[in-house]
């Protein structure tokens, strides 16, 4: 009953931040739309843990921190957001990285997982003045 009403709590908090992120209209108003490409790696003896890929349109939520799929990770995930407003501000249509989660996994420490990640951005046409 307790692990039920944490994952209840855990998806409220969720729920508030996504909404407080705003939509990505509001917050990129030239963003068309985003492909983020995620491949997941672990410490395992196959490293591969996923790959993901993530659709963002304009009514989508402007809030870009992924999880860490790490099962038992505490505290973990990636924030792409900073990653993605750079980009953006610099009008890149694709970009790509790495990021190390920052959680912790047992007795683990942050090295536990991390990502590589390709994000393609189209932008909206601009509107030419009459």
């Amino acid at each position: 009953m307790i692990q039920r009403q944490d994952h209840l709590k855990k998806m409220e908090l969720k729920k508030q931040m996504r909404q407080e992120a705003g939509l990505v209209s509001e917050r990129f108003p030239r963003v068309a739309g985003m492909v983020i490409h995620m491949t997941y790696y672990h410490k395992a003896e196959n490293p591969l843990l996923m790959q993901r890929t993530v659709n963002v349109f304009p009514s989508s939520y402007a809030y870009f921190n992924m999880e860490c799929m790490t099962k038992g990770c505490e505290g973990g995930g990636y924030d792409l957001k900073s990653v993605i407003r750079k980009n953006i501000k610099l009008q890149k249509k694709s970009f790509k990285g790495k990021m190390v989660c920052k959680g912790k996994n047992g007795e683990k420490a942050s090295d536990h997982a991390n990502i590589t990640y390709e994000i393609s951005v189209k932008y909206s046409k601009k509107k030419r003045s009459k």
